[in-house]
């Protein structure tokens, strides 16, 4: 169970929500069905809830959790269609799973393309290189603790927070094997940094992109959040930076070689980000035209590369055949084939929690939630117990649910919770996919207990993050 909450978070993070919203303009002219208090209503209820429990005990059952969601996501459209067919007209119900569909291949094609990229350049040793050079400087363990923490607040705003964070994690285990203390602490901070700095980038996270791309905050917009995410992690750091023990530690550390065409990809990888942002915010077309036109850019430099290093290896004298076929394998790159690497189980899993929870909007039920949640009770009290609510449920989850509900809300309150949905995994270890990683890699030395030790310091930053959100970005609402 603790490995579900936040291991589908490697994906880094990465759904679209647009033909959702667009179905909410299609819905205006043609009412759907009020089936909440009908057979099927609370036939899908029980479904969903059912998979997502097989789901949460996947390491007991161990049953991979996409294929409960996967079965009862088909099986809340055959209720809803059955429903409608008897009405004698399935079109409305066909289209709002069309439009699901929809949303699950642009999500899909958007992950392709960026874990594509990243397997490369963690094979390319990228990431390996980094935490060396910051071995290197031989820094104190307070000075550490402050560096990897900055570092992986800015890093995270790119890469998803699971690589961000266990990036970070192998630096702190290495230079920190002789004080368990300061690994437990500057493991807490990274959490904290991954999560406060996935929240001001619509490259992020997963609730972030969800909301970029369902056209409801432009690009722009979220770097309004940099100040309330900036707090979020500086105010639990700076408590915590007394308690970090003083003194250097003893490291030795080894070479690692970059590959041939290692910055290039590097530079590739920049230059499809950069197309994603264009294509939204230019030519209004989804991010993933523009990380299919990255992704494309890496096709042909790995053909370049692979027709280079063939002509070099032929060119060299005195080589037999068979030698000269290894060097060939040796030198395939075979950029294509990283992306059999995707967490596939997990992508599977997305699909059944869009698709299902898109058929439990479609029958009615999450509106009767918004009706409870946002007009019972004030959108910032709502926004903020939804974000508390993140360090137990993963915030795609939530913001998918957020969203199908359709509130009214000003660009305030959507930044709000946001805010509140990216920085809310950070009370529990558990709560996110950078403190699941980093409960396996540190062997021990960070734990859910001395991360809840910590709970209290980091709501103080939770809320504080909140209050200067209402300061810096009162205009909007």
């Amino acid at each position: 169970m603790l490995s579900f909450i936040g291991r589908h978070w490697r994906i880094g993070s990465l759904l679209y929500l647009n033909p959702l919203l667009g179905f909410a303009e299609t819905v205006e002219k043609a009412q759907p069905l009020d089936l909440t208090q009908s057979w099927a209503g609370y036939f899908s209820l029980a479904v969903v809830i059912l998979a997502y429990v097989f789901a949460m005990f996947e390491d007991v059952t161990f049953l991979k959790k996409s294929k409960p969601m996967l079965f009862g996501a088909s099986l809340v459209w055959v209720a809803i269609v059955m429903v409608y067919r008897q009405h004698g007209d399935t079109h409305l119900a066909i289209q709002a799973f069309r439009d699901n569909l929809l949303a699950y291949i642009e999500l899909l094609l958007f992950i392709l393309v960026s874990m594509t990229y990243l397997n490369v350049m963690e094979d390319m040793n990228v990431f390996d290189a980094l935490r060396l050079k910051l071995v290197r400087l031989n820094l104190g363990y307070r000075p550490l603790f402050w560096i990897t923490g900055i570092l992986v607040f800015f890093i995270s705003s790119i890469v998803n927070g699971l690589t961000s964070g266990l990036l970070m994690g192998a630096v702190v285990v290495a230079v920190g094997r002789n004080s368990p203390k300061f690994v437990s602490l500057a493991c807490i901070n990274i959490v904290v940094a991954c999560n406060a700095g996935g929240s001001f980038s619509p490259l992020g996270g997963i609730s972030t992109l969800f909301v970029w791309q369902g056209g409801v905050l432009k690009f722009t917009e979220f770097l309004t959040l940099f100040l309330p995410c900036l707090v979020n992690f500086l105010v639990p750091a700076g408590i915590m930076h007394f308690a970090v023990p003083q003194g250097k530690p003893d490291i030795v550390v080894e070479a690692v070689e970059l590959p041939r065409g290692t910055k290039r990809i590097i530079f590739l990888f920049g230059l499809t980000i950069a197309f994603a942002v264009i294509f939204n915010m230019v030519l209004e077309l989804p991010p993933a035209a523009g990380m299919m036109a990255g992704f494309a850019l890496l096709q042909f430099f790995e053909y370049f590369l692979m027709k280079t290093s063939i002509t070099r290896i032929s060119s060299e004298p005195d080589l037999t055949e068979d030698v000269l076929m290894d060097r060939k394998r040796e030198q395939s790159y075979a950029f294509f084939e990283k992306t059999s690497r995707l967490e596939w189980d997990t992508l599977l899993f997305f699909y059944g929690a869009m698709v299902g929870i898109g058929g439990l909007g479609f029958i009615g039920y999450l509106d009767a939630i918004s009706s409870w949640l946002y007009g019972q009770h004030s959108a910032t009290l709502a926004n903020i117990f939804i974000g508390l609510s993140s360090a137990f449920v993963d915030n795609g989850t939530l913001m998918f649910a957020v969203l199908n509900m359709h509130p009214d809300l000003p660009h305030g309150q959507w930044l709000l919770v946001t805010l509140t949905l990216g920085v809310g995994g950070s009370l529990l270890a558990i709560g996110s996919a950078p403190g699941i990683g980093l409960l396996g890699m540190s062997k021990g030395k960070y734990s859910f207990a001395t991360h809840l030790k910590w709970c209290p310091v980091i709501l103080i930053g939770y809320f504080a993050a909140v209050a200067v959100h209402f300061m810096v970005n009162a205009r909007y609402f």
